[in-house]
């Protein structure tokens, strides 16, 4: 290790200045942050020591009580928490008609059968492309959302919001607001404070218990799991993710809170790419607000202060315990709670709303220079969002066309490769293959076999005498299942290898059809 004062060396200090996260040293030494606001000693010899900084180089977390407001973007959040509640727990008990041989529960994810059912739509495993357009429209609907209004979908729908919200109410119904909260936290721990704390985490138990038993209804008949659960005859599985999707709930929504949205989440980080000037964001316009100063200040001093009266209104609102004024922060969700009060407060006091106000980029630097923002409207119908929107709605189109006209009979068949064919004892050669009948439709059908392609030969199966082969067969398969049948074709002698097409056609009023090409193998002629 060399010395600061060593000529000889590079003029490098690697003392230890730091010791259990508290620094032990000022000395000068060396580092690549140079700035004077970087949170280290550590500097270049040439610079000046810092002196002031936090002892500590992490800061620990200060509990967010937020207060309650009432505005229209709060009633917006209102609507959407109900809204997404009731989506969540209420869609496994919603019914659908899809006839005797198929579940009844609108939404389910039949694992044991590998369907996804969706009211009247029913997804098969080979046909996983559906849900991957819809995880893509979920992606690219995600994108225009945020190319248009920010965070919004973090600000209303994202299900750590509506849970945290969910929370916080409950906080607030058993602790009170905001002031009552800090003054019960502050408090030493008393009977009254663990009976609070006791009622309010009993609550919380039970928001998440129910939040996990609403899961697993989507992989199960609802009812049916209800009463298996309660009775104890539930798959193991079903215990487990109860009480693991309980704790998380419990502890995403009822403790860590902001520090989800701030540090664990990664789309506040993506969203930057998402973003450009024209985007409308929560934003404070500084150059209306500041420099800032009471109304008192504001009545003595006319025209030395701005609108911004530091009323900590918006911070006492905000979700994530930011301040809105400080710019545009990773904390900030776009739930817009800081309008509301900042408007609120304007109201009061006999000012223009609009001191935090959703706006664009753009719009910030016209209305600064004492121009007209633009219509909100004019700002969302943009090229780049009509983009998004229009690759969104050609996905869904085709998603919806590829649904209208795909077919619920299908045909898969497997030719046997050992021994590729058979010569019987009249001297006809025979094939053996194993066909895969698709049946799509929540009812039995009667399939039509036939094969093309081969001169005069014949059909049968493992139900089918030999004595019956024909070049067409009915079977009938069962609903929403798919049969195997182990198929027999038999030729004539002299027949050379050559392609073979079984067609398969329901005998019902949709007369759906589906061909295989395979290959009838015999001896090869000289």
């Amino acid at each position: 290790m060399t010395s600061p004062d060593d000529p000889s060396g590079d003029r490098r200090d690697w003392s230890v200045i730091v010791e259990s996260g508290v620094a032990k040293t000022n000395r000068p030494v060396s580092s690549a942050v140079a700035g004077r606001e970087a949170a280290t000693r550590r500097h270049e010899p040439h610079e000046p020591a810092r002196e002031n900084l936090p002892q500590k180089l992490y800061e620990p977390r200060r509990q967010v009580h937020n207060k309650r407001v009432d505005g229209p973007f709060r009633r917006f959040k209102w609507l959407m928490m109900l809204v997404t509640l009731s989506i969540y727990y209420v869609t496994p008990w919603l019914r659908w008609d899809r006839g005797p041989y198929a579940p009844d529960q609108a939404v389910l994810v039949d694992l044991a059968n590998r369907r996804f059912y969706m009211f009247g739509m029913e997804i098969w495993p080979h046909e996983f492309y559906f849900v991957a357009g819809l995880l893509i429209m979920a992606g690219i609907g995600l994108f225009l959302i945020t190319s248009a209004v920010g965070r919004a979908w973090c600000g209303y729908a994202c299900p750590q919001t509506v849970w945290t919200d969910l929370f916080q109410h409950v906080d607030r119904f058993i602790d009170g607001d905001r002031n009552a909260r800090m003054r019960l936290d502050a408090a030493p721990w008393t009977w009254g404070k663990v009976a609070r704390r006791g009622i309010k985490w009993t609550i919380y138990l039970i928001i998440g218990f129910w939040t996990g038993g609403a899961w697993i209804m989507y992989f199960a008949d609802a009812p049916t799991l209800v009463h298996d659960f309660w009775r104890g005859e539930a798959a193991p599985v079903a215990y487990i993710t109860v009480a693991v999707l309980t704790m998380t709930t419990v502890v995403l929504g009822g403790f860590m809170r902001e520090q989800v949205c701030i540090y664990m989440c990664p789309w506040p980080r993506i969203q930057t790419a998402m973003l450009d000037e024209k985007s409308l964001l929560v934003t404070y316009k500084d150059w209306r607000g500041e420099p800032r100063g009471s109304v008192k200040k504001a009545q003595k001093n006319p025209g030395q202060f701005g609108d911004c009266i530091d009323c900590q209104q918006c911070v006492q609102v905000c979700p994530t315990g930011i301040d809105i004024r400080e710019g545009p922060q990773v904390g900030c969700i776009t739930c817009a709670l800081c309008i509301d009060a900042c408007d609120r407060v304007m109201k009061d006091i006999g000012r223009p709303r609009g001191l935090i106000d959703y706006a664009t980029l753009e719009d910030c630097e016209r209305e600064a220079a004492g121009g007209e923002p633009k219509s909100p409207w004019r700002t969302l119908f943009r090229p780049r969002t009509i983009a998004y929107f229009m690759i969104w709605g050609g996905i869904g189109g085709a998603l919806l066309f590829a649904l209208g006209v795909r077919s619920h009979t299908q045909l898969t068949v497997a030719p046997d490769r050992n021994p590729p064919f058979m010569l019987l004892s009249d001297g006809s050669i025979r094939n053996s293959y194993t066909l895969k009948l698709r049946n799509m439709e929540s009812r039995p059908r009667d399939m039509e076999i036939a094969i093309e392609g081969v001169p005069d030969a014949a059909m049968w199966t493992d139900t089918i005498a030999y004595r019956d082969a024909a070049a067409v067969q009915t079977v009938t398969v069962p609903a929403d299942l798919v049969r195997q049948v182990r198929a027999y074709v038999a030729a004539p002698a002299g027949t050379v290898p050559q392609t073979l097409t079984f067609r398969v056609t329901s005998l019902d009023q949709q007369r759906e059809t589906d061909a295989v090409e395979t290959r009838f193998d015999a001896p090869e002629t000289e």
